[in-house]
């Protein structure tokens, strides 16, 4: 019988994290969940394993702190048990630019990429040496529309989606899966914690949908799922011309139109 690989979660105490350690729950699989909420992880842990009878782990983090940040680390690249991290910790942006203070600045870029960076960078080594595993991380449609005017935010999740597109190219020869997952608003905790009311916005996918339109995705191995775009060739349409892009630019000389007049 073959043993499934433990599931390691960020920001698993409530929202997507926690719908993702009830989903792998389901499917069988061991967890360790990392949160800053230690009684709520419990409180979660107890539930799963009396309706999944798997074994649930709780370790409680704070993921903008160094040596938090370290022991987690310290557990991807040394537990082999460990075969999918779900990069899914961070928070959103409350007011413009402007309003934004340094230390909120500092927090919000800590959390959403050089944690989830770090975080991959610890068990992609591990990942490559034994030949499979997968690194999902949560990122944002707000990744690719600045019209949204969560600049800070948007800007971190562009780096999530740029990263797992540079990850897949780097690590998936080696048989290791990477997957970026790209919300729209979901009803989750972080919009409260921003000082956003959710009940403001216009359109909220259930946190649920949202988790098992991604498991869709990371069944069929998809480097890029978006669960609200209907439409898949829109994407298929952006990657395309990007990659038409890159054929078009030739470093060795300006574009004509940037020639100076004579």
């Amino acid at each position: 019988m073959t043993t499934l690989p433990t599931v390691l979660i960020t920001g698993a105490s409530s929202g997507i994290g926690a719908t993702y350690a009830e989903r792998f729950a389901r499917r069988g699989h061991d967890l360790v969940l990392v949160a800053r909420d230690k009684a709520r992880l419990e409180t979660l842990a107890a539930r799963l394993r009396e309706e999944s009878g798997v074994a649930v782990e709780v370790l409680q983090a704070d993921l903008t702190q160094p040596a938090d940040l370290a022991g987690v680390e310290t557990r991807l690249r040394e537990d082999a048990r460990i075969g999918i991290l779900i990069n899914n910790a961070g928070m959103a942006q409350s007011g413009g630019f402007v309003q934004q203070t340094p230390e909120g600045i500092e927090r919000l870029i800590t959390l959403n990429t050089t944690a989830l960076t770090r975080l991959a960078a610890a068990a992609a080594p591990r990942f490559v040496e034994s030949g499979t595993g997968a690194i999902v991380n949560i990122g944002s449609v707000v990744g690719f529309a600045p019209e949204f005017g969560m600049s800070i935010y948007g800007a971190t999740k562009a780096f999530v989606l740029f990263l797992s597109q540079g990850l897949n190219l780097e690590l998936s020869p080696s048989g290791v899966y990477v997957q970026a997952v790209l919300p729209a608003a979901t009803r989750t905790e972080i919009w409260g914690r921003a000082g956003i009311d959710v009940n403001t916005l216009p359109e909220v996918m259930e946190v649920g949908e949202l988790v098992d339109a991604a498991l869709v995705g990371f069944d069929r191995r998809e480097l890029v799922t978006i669960p609200p775009l209907h439409v898949a060739a829109r994407w298929d349409a952006l990657d395309g011309a990007r990659q038409g892009l890159i054929s078009d630019i030739r470093q060795a000389q300006a574009a004509e139109r940037y020639r100076p007049e004579a």
